[in-house]
C-alpha cells in the first residue's frame, strides 16, 4: 500500500500536463517516460516502508522574484491572464527555482517565438538563476522580447533594471530615455517610465556627489 501515493501522484501529474496545462500530444510519450524513469529511481532508492523521517524545510517563498512577477504582469495585459506555462514558470520563480522556470519558458518560445511576454520572463528566470548578472542568454531573450512587441516598454525596463544590478546605471538610463523617445505616440506607460527615469536621475546625481 505504501507504494500507492507515489504511482498516484505520478498519474496526477501525466493529467495535469497532458490536459489542464494542455502538453502538446507529441510530449506525451517523452512526459510519461520521465515519470517512469522517476518511479523506478524511486523504487531503487526508496524505502516506502521505513517509518517517516525529518525533511530539508520547503523552501521560501521569493520576495523579489514575486514583486518582478506583479510587475512584468502589470505591464502586459493585466486583465487577462497569462498562458497556462507562464504561470507554471512564476510558480517556480516565486519559489527560487530559476532553472526550473527557465526551462518551462524556453518551450513556450520555442512553440510561440512571438510570445513577448514569455521571453521577458525567461530573460528574468536567467538573470535570478545567475545570482543577478546578466548573461548573453537573457540579453538574447529580451532583445527577442522587443522584437517580438516593438515600441513595448517590459524588455527595455528590465533590461535596464539588470543593467543596474550590475552598477552600470548610466547604461540603465540610456536604454530607458531612449525606449521613451521611440514611444509610439499618446503610449500611456511613456509617464511612468518618465518618472521611473527621474528616480534613477536623483540615483545617479546622488552617488556622484558622494
Amino acid at each position: 500500500m505504501s507504494w500507492l501515493p507515489a504511482i498516484a501522484l505520478a498519474g496526477a501529474l501525466f493529467l495535469i500536463a497532458a490536459f489542464a496545462l494542455r502538453l502538446p500530444r507529441a510530449g506525451w510519450a517523452a512526459f510519461g517516460a520521465a515519470l517512469l524513469f522517476g518511479l523506478a529511481g524511486y523504487a531503487f532508492q526508496a524505502s516506502p516502508d521505513m517509518p517517516a523521517a525529518p525533511t530539508a524545510a520547503v523552501p521560501e517563498p521569493d520576495e523579489t522574484s514575486a514583486a518582478m512577477i506583479e510587475a512584468r504582469r502589470a505591464m502586459f495585459d493585466s486583465t487577462m491572464q497569462a498562458s497556462d506555462f507562464v504561470l507554471v514558470s512564476d510558480g517556480f520563480a516565486r519559489r527560487g527555482q530559476y532553472a526550473d522556470a527557465a526551462q518551462m519558458l524556453r518551450g513556450v518560445v520555442r512553440e510561440n517565438p512571438g510570445h513577448a511576454e514569455a521571453w521577458v520572463a525567461l530573460g528574468n528566470a536567467l538573470i535570478e538563476h545567475a545570482d543577478g548578472n546578466l548573461t548573453p542568454a537573457a540579453v538574447y531573450a529580451y532583445a527577442r522580447a522587443e522584437q517580438a512587441a516593438p515600441g513595448h516598454p517590459a524588455a527595455p525596463y528590465f533590461h535596464g533594471l539588470a543593467l543596474l544590478r550590475v552598477g552600470r546605471p548610466h547604461d540603465t538610463r540610456a536604454l530607458w530615455a531612449q525606449t521613451i523617445d521611440d514611444a509610439p505616440e499618446g503610449a500611456e506607460w511613456v509617464a511612468p517610465m518618465q518618472e521611473r527615469l527621474e528616480r534613477l536621475d536623483a540615483l545617479i546625481a546622488a552617488v556622484e556627489a558622494q
